[in-house]
């Protein structure tokens, strides 16, 4: 990972809980931040903010003291309690307006919206000190693979501005079966997860972009492990910020729960 400026990341922000529980991930997270460059703002786009239940409408957050959001239901009161209190950079959001703009994106300044927990649980173990200043992009699951790609393409030149671009999501991301199963948080990791994460695991290797921006259709037990698309969207947008040609390394490989593989990569 190269220290002359920062790369684009994908997190795998697995359970909420991940704030709470020990895990290999959670682990790996809290000494991220210790090995990469300080970064002058973060920008997240997480699998939680999303333009296709904003009518539509793609937004960056530009409150410059965002609240934390606990956008989940039914996990113990020491998470509700928590608060992620990073500053907020109004002028960094507008800057992304334009760069999006540039490439005949539509986005809009929200003065309002806070940071759901793809974005404050994570960054509570990188940066627990809450000192860098974080702004919030959408996702829009209603568009393809592509259209977030040219949206992380867009955003590249933040990175030698001092801003680090991380996409938040999963991996993988069946709730249904997660739920369903029920398996402790160390259980070993399914043999339809880890036949998904090998293979885009192998195709980032190559380089292939093409193949990872279809790999829910084309890798082994894609619909399985993304029976929706929104978790894997923030990873075309970081692949994107992180040039051409496609340099990933994977940073960190567990699984939690037997289903959520947590994968990070970063890509530079």
């Amino acid at each position: 990972m190269s220290t002359r400026h920062l790369p684009s990341l994908f997190l795998s922000h697995g359970s909420p809980m991940m704030a709470l529980e020990p895990s290999p991930a959670r682990d790996f997270l809290a000494r991220l931040g210790i090995v990469l460059p300080r970064p002058r703002a973060i920008l997240v786009v997480s699998a939680h903010h999303d333009a296709a239940y904003q009518g539509g409408k793609a937004t960056v957050t530009a409150s410059p003291a965002p609240p934390t959001i606990h956008d989940f239901g039914g996990f113990p009161d020491e998470l509700f309690a928590m608060r992620y209190p990073a500053p907020g950079d109004p002028a960094l959001a507008q800057r992304i307006v334009g760069l999006l703009a540039e490439r005949g994106l539509t986005v809009t300044a929200d003065p309002d919206r806070g940071l759901d927990h793809g974005a404050w649980v994570p960054l509570s173990l990188i940066y627990p000190n809450a000192d860098i200043p974080v702004v919030q992009l959408s996702i829009a699951s209603n568009a393809s693979p592509e259209w977030h790609f040219t949206l992380g393409q867009a955003l590249t030149p933040l990175r030698d501005d001092g801003v680090l671009i991380i996409g938040s999501g999963s991996i993988t991301h069946n709730l249904r079966a997660l739920f369903s199963a029920r398996l402790p948080i160390d259980a070993p990791a399914a043999p339809w997860v880890t036949g998904f994460t090998d293979w885009i695991a192998d195709r980032m290797a190559a380089g292939a972009v093409d193949d990872v921006l279809h790999s829910v259709e084309r890798a082994p037990h894609g619909a399985d492990n993304h029976p929706t698309p929104d978790h894997i969207l923030p990873l075309y947008v970081a692949m994107g910020a992180g040039g051409t040609p496609l340099r990933a390394e994977r940073l960190h490989h567990s699984t939690t729960y037997g289903l959520l593989a947590m994968d990070v990569y970063a890509f530079d």
